[in-house]
């Protein structure tokens, strides 16, 4: 699938997420790139900020925290346009999870990781 096109799958999938889960996110960027910087197959997905928990440190001017969906690692992990369509849904949910202050140990208990 070319960038275009996962692009597209990933707005999507945020437009279909629930507003109360993304109405509260503030300065927040969704973004795709191809690959982590380390270029491994093994990371969906990044939240790059500061939680919500811990916006008592965060300050005014602040760069936009980011979310980030790679593409090329859903795309080796996935066999089809449905099981890539549920992962990126996943993925958006889990890292959008994080700016709420949600850890992974939680996360895997909700069935999210």
């Amino acid at each position: 699938m070319d960038a275009a096109t996962f692009e597209q799958l990933v707005i999507d999938e945020l437009d279909a997420l629930p507003d109360d889960m993304v109405e509260g996110l503030d300065n927040v960027v969704f973004v795709v790139e191809d690959r982590p910087e380390d270029g491994s197959l093994d990371l969906l997905g990044l939240y790059d900020g500061w939680a919500l928990t811990e916006r008592e440190r965060y300050g005014v001017g602040e760069l936009p925290d980011r979310i980030i969906v790679y593409r090329e690692p859903h795309l080796a992990a996935c066999d089809g346009d449905d099981e890539l369509r549920d992962e990126v849904h996943t993925t958006l949910v889990h890292e959008i999870a994080h700016f709420y202050g949600i850890d992974d140990d939680r996360l895997h208990e909700l069935g999210w990781a």
